[in-house]
């Protein structure tokens, strides 16, 4: 409402001065039920696709292309769902604050490069290579999420490698 009184009001004159993402922000002012049911659509739809991947696995011959795009697909639906909840100016902030801004760059770099390997360069040692990475990049993306999660995981394994080594 208020937007609309500043526009009948003839106080938009800041409208091209907008930043790209403040544009997005601001078209993107959904009620908190909607958002909610987006970030569920989302998310059972990545869950459900990643779990289809892996079932394709069992299909001979064309099962791994199957799994590649399913469950790379999957990961970027579950990526997409967060954005509901938070709003995409505000996830986007998120994923590139100094805390995870490794971890998101690895994560998108390695989705890219495991459906380049499938595709372009058709190498299959390399493309599991990338999923194997995939997996792990989007875990310590999303353990970024939860305080000193990423910390206690690192202690854990610096205990099993010493205990391992003694």
């Amino acid at each position: 409402m208020d937007k609309l009184r500043a526009f009948l009001g003839g106080r938009d004159e800041n409208r091209e001065n907008r930043s790209v993402l403040q544009a997005a922000n601001e078209a993107s002012t959904l009620g908190w039920g909607t958002r909610v049911k987006g970030f569920t659509a989302c998310m059972v739809i990545g869950i459900v696709c990643s779990v289809l991947g892996v079932c394709c696995l069992f299909i001979p011959k064309t099962g791994i292309i199957f799994f590649i795009v399913f469950y790379t697909f999957g990961n970027l639906c579950s990526l997409a769902s967060t954005m509901f909840l938070m709003g995409p100016v505000k996830q986007l902030k998120r994923m590139c604050d100094k805390t995870r801004a490794l971890a998101t760059t690895v994560m998108i770099t390695c989705l890219v490069l495991t459906l380049c390997a499938a595709f372009w360069w058709k190498i299959f040692a390399l493309t599991l290579l990338f999923v194997i990475l995939q997996v792990i990049a989007f875990a310590w993306y999303g353990l970024s999420y939860i305080p000193f999660a990423r910390d206690a995981i690192l202690k854990f394994f610096s205990t099993l490698c010493s205990m391992c080594l003694k």
